[in-house]
Formats: C-alpha cells, structure tokens, sequence
C-alpha cells in the first residue's frame, strides 16, 4: 500500500502544464507557499486535496485564509509546512516526520535527526538559473521515499 504525496512551492501565479501532469495520480498535494494567486489551488484541487501556507509574496484578501505555517497528518506520517525554513524555530516538536519548506528555490532532499528535509524548489517562473522543480513523497510500509522532479520548461 503506498501514498503518494505532491509537493510544490514557489508558483508565483504560474502552474505550468508539466507541474499538473507530475502531479496526476497523487493522493494530497502540499503547496508550501508562495502560491501567487487563488487560481493556483483552485486547479491543483482537480487534482487532489490540497494544504496550503502563504508565504511571503502572498498577501492580499485571499491569501488570509492560509496560515502561514501547518502541521498535516498524511498516511500515518506528520508533517509541518512552513515557507521560509530559516524561520523555523527550535524542535518543532516530537514527532515530526518531514519539514517541508520552500522559499529558497532551490530543490533539496536532506534528513536530519531521522526528520526529513524536504524542499521541493521552484515550479513557477525561472529565476537565476536555478531549476524548475516539485516533489512527490511516496509513503510506503517500508518507509518515505522522495523524490524531485525536474519539470524543465523557461
């Protein structure tokens, strides 16, 4: 039995076509702010249940309803959402499976203290010449794997 899990962050208003179609077939999508738009979770909900943070480009009426942090149980494995990972302060607690952030757009896969570090980079408009990127975090009975996809794309 297995629990495929989307994350993504950093869409400043554009979800590109190759971002919807990596994340087919995956039971809960993450988006771990910088959201841009209301539009964004509008169609990322076609295509599963979605959590989402605001983070700091999010401002405005709509994006009050996101907090700006979250902690989300999904198949059996707790993880906290945060934006900015240098704002996280302290242990966030016992327990705590996976950090998810983003802001930095820059992809990384990294396990400290048995948590899981996880940054899924950026899916919206290039920057730098850093690469458009989400994740998926498979959750199996032998444990997580995860894994960055390169969406390519300008």
């Amino acid at each position: 039995m297995m629990f495929r899990i989307g994350i993504i962050s950093d869409t400043h208003g554009l979800l590109r076509p190759e971002a919807e179609r990596a994340l087919t077939g995956v039971e809960h999508i993450i988006h771990a702010g910088d959201i841009g738009r209301p539009e964004i979770i509008d169609a990322l909900s076609r295509i599963a249940p979605v959590t989402a943070i605001r983070g700091n480009v999010d401002n405005g009426e709509w994006a009050r309803e996101y907090p700006d942090t979250n902690l989300v149980r999904l198949a059996g494995k707790s993880i906290y959402v945060l934006h900015d990972l240098k704002t996280l302060q302290g242990d966030p607690g016992a327990g705590i499976d996976v950090i998810v952030s983003g802001h930095s757009h820059v992809p990384k896969i990294d396990t400290v203290g048995g948590v899981l570090y996880l940054n899924p980079g950026s899916a919206g408009l290039r920057r730098f010449k850093l690469p458009i990127t989400l994740a998926t975090l498979e959750v199996t009975p032998e444990g997580m794997r995860p894994e960055i996809h390169d969406l390519g794309g300008d």
